[in-house]
């Protein structure tokens, strides 16, 4: 029996990136199945978030996420441009968020279409890696639906089209996140109990074979 758990996923967390690799391992181990359910940043989601957070915080991040990298052999650097729009001397936020809501709408909808785990990886690691400057541009997001079995133009289209609907499933996956019991991310659910950090996937993975879960 295929064990299914939902991955809240936010494509400007560098955890979330950072953590991929290690669900692609379970996933590829194990009869489990990631249930892709993209969120938005915390700082689009909380308006004022970088004003309040303790001013210790975003450097001990940066710190922190280089130091997993490198322990783990995961290509890191922050995307160029930026998920967020966001002014970096004041720390608000635009209203207006063109890039992330972007790619999270062709993540909801990659989700959709059966692809939610592959698109995402994909993506997360073009933008993530270091690899490329301006992952918005150049027809890349579409590049990485392609290369895992979705027609990129059709998504990227169809992603336009349809984005109220999409922005309604993205605010549900963040009231899902909330009523599972937190509001970070990566947030792994199984049978309605939260893991949170790329750093609890060995429990989660624990707690699933306590369940029965199987290698493949």
């Amino acid at each position: 029996m295929t064990h299914t758990f939902d991955f809240h996923f936010s494509f400007r967390s560098p955890y979330s990136y950072l953590a991929m690799p290690a669900v692609e391992a379970l996933l590829g181990r194990y009869d489990a199945h990631a249930n892709m359910r993209i969120v938005r940043p915390i700082a689009v989601r909380i308006p004022g978030f970088f004003q309040n957070v303790n001013p210790l915080w975003p450097p001990y991040l940066g710190k922190d996420c280089r130091r997993i990298a490198e322990m783990s052999g995961i290509p890191y650097r922050w995307p160029r441009p930026d998920p967020i729009v966001q002014d970096r001397e004041t720390r608000s936020v635009a209203k207006d968020q063109p890039y992330i809501m972007r790619v999270s709408r062709l993540g909801a909808l990659a989700a959709e279409r059966g692809k939610g785990f592959e698109f995402v990886r994909a993506a997360s690691r073009m933008m993530w890696s270091g690899e490329v400057e301006g992952w918005h541009e150049g027809g890349r997001l579409a590049a990485c639906a392609d290369a895992v079995g979705l027609d990129g133009a059709s998504l990227e289209a169809d992603a336009g089209a349809l984005s109220l609907r999409l922005d309604r499933i993205i605010e549900g996956n963040e009231e899902a996140q909330q009523k599972a019991g937190h509001w970070g991310v990566p947030l792994f659910v199984f049978e309605g109990e939260p893991f949170f950090g790329q750093d609890r996937i060995d429990h989660l993975k624990w707690r699933m074979k306590q369940r029965g879960l199987k290698e493949r």
